[in-house]
């Protein structure tokens, strides 16, 4: 019998479910502060200014490395020892998350504007803060020496982030619809109670995902802490307070330079920071133009959220293995490219109007390119990061690319204000967004790749070694 590819057959280990399903969990919250408040607002009679700059509550994914440390060290009172240290954390930020739908479901924008935003931005606070320590728990379900497990833990996980945002923006859209056909004056605040049950569903599931014990992990802390105390002349308890603060905060970021050398981590920084803007843009205001130009929730959520949810899921696999075959410096570089032309497809779409045939294939293409980019960009960062600092460490990465989309995205509602609406050309400025990124990316990719097969090496040895 032909024995099955290790390519393949590494999607179908049990980790891999319990990946996915961390995806979905870190998926689902961009569905309330994401499409659905947009769609909230948009027929509440906010303008396209108002929602873009609403989106700025997205700005706390960029800024949760800065409380990423304590993640990594903090313990949650009752909850850890119940639970385990990164389960903890996620349930703890589930139960905001699901206190804050309920304050939703009892205010009404066009009167409380600020507080429906403030109440987005706790949402974004809590789903920032489980993210860190999702990304963490999946990063330590694969051993450090498994490259093709960690290619395919990303895939994997990308593909249950977009489960979690496309079903659940599915559910979310087709609800309200029913709500609203029902004669239900707050169609949205009864559909984000609804929306409450999977927020229950999703911590149940979440107990069957296992934890090692932090015993590596908090003896290599501790190892640096007992370096950074000698180093700053403390002893006694004075050193262990002062080593641990220090070790907290600027441990992370001394092994992520020490690692990858200043230029390149510099290089790094710089690129992620750009690489997905365009996309940003796009993605911020992609619903409010779907409606503006004529489809009704059910059409949204049938072609941008059914539809999506099955290519991206494929094209997401997919592209785990093929980011593994051509490598992860050419597989950004195509994926770059293809998110600048699907871009394009909606200018066409603007143009041409609401022909379901040729919005159905721009949803397609766009979550061909957007799953490729993100599966890509998840394992390039996942290849870098210190198992000492896991969680620090990736959502300082994360958040660094965040930061670019969300700094920039929140004025795409005043863009396609300044252009009276038209949203063809609009479009056409989201694809060149990519260039300044994939031009970085050109100039740096023999050291690039140079240190990612280097990496490489390092993770298939062991491998190779029981192998033979």
């Amino acid at each position: 019998m032909m024995k099955r590819s290790p390519t393949f057959s590494v999607y179908l280990e049990r980790r891999m479910a319990r990946i996915l399903l961390l995806g979905i969990i870190s998926g689902f919250p961009w569905v309330l502060i994401g499409s659905s408040l947009s769609l909230w607002l948009k027929e509440d009679g906010l303008s396209r200014s108002t929602i873009g700059w609403a989106g700025l509550i997205f700005g706390v994914y960029a800024l949760n490395f800065l409380w990423a440390p304590l993640i990594d060290r903090l313990r949650v009172p009752y909850l850890t020892p119940k639970l385990g240290h990164r389960r903890a954390w996620i349930v703890m930020s589930q139960a905001l998350i699901f206190t804050c739908l309920v304050g939703w479901s009892l205010t009404d924008p066009e009167v409380h504007l600020w507080g429906v935003i403030a109440i987005g931005l706790v949402i974004a606070i809590a789903s920032a803060t489980q993210d860190i320590t999702i990304d963490a728990l999946r990063i330590e379900q694969i051993g450090t020496d498994e490259g093709q497990a960690m290619a395919a833990g990303a895939a994997v996980a990308v593909a249950g982030w977009w489960t979690g945002y496309k079903l659940g923006g599915v559910v979310a859209l087709n609800t309200a619809e029913i709500f609203e056909s029902a004669g239900v004056e707050d169609y949205w605040q009864m559909t984000f109670l609804v929306l409450g049950l999977m927020i229950i569903a999703c911590n149940i599931a979440l107990m069957f995902v296992p934890e090692l014990p932090p015993t590596d992990r908090a003896a290599a802390q501790s190892t640096d802490d007992r370096v950074i105390a000698s180093k700053l002349g403390f002893r006694g308890g004075t050193g262990h307070v002062a080593a641990w603060l220090v070790g907290t905060v600027v441990g992370p970021l001394m092994s992520f330079f020490r690692r990858n050398g200043f230029a390149i981590a510099v290089a790094i920084l710089g690129f992620i920071f750009l690489f997905k803007i365009g996309e940003a843009f796009l993605g911020r205001m992609s619903i409010v133009f779907y409606k503006e130009i004529g489809f009704s929730k059910s059409d949204i959520a049938l072609y941008s959220k059914g539809i999506g949810w099955v290519t991206t899921v494929v094209f997401t696999l997919l592209g785990g293995l093929f980011a593994i075959r051509i490598g992860l410096v050419r597989a950004m570089f195509l994926s770059g490219i293809l998110m600048a032309v699907t871009n394009l497809m909606f200018s066409w779409l603007a143009w041409a109007g609401p022909l379901e045939s040729l919005f159905a294939a721009a949803v397609l293409l766009d979550d061909l390119a957007a799953a490729f980019a993100t599966v890509t960009f998840v394992a390039f960062i996942s290849m870098l990061v210190d198992r000492t600092y896991t969680a620090t460490q990736y959502a300082l990465l994360a958040s660094i690319g965040t930061a670019g989309r969300t700094l920039f995205a929140s004025s795409s509602g005043a863009l396609v204000d300044w252009l009276d609406g038209d949203w063809g050309i609009f479009f056409v400025i989201t694809a060149l967004m990519v260039v300044p990124s994939l031009i970085c990316l050109w100039v740096l990719r023999h050291r690039l790749t140079a240190m990612l097969v280097g990496a490489q090496v390092r993770l298939f040895s062991k491998g190779a070694e029981q192998d033979s």
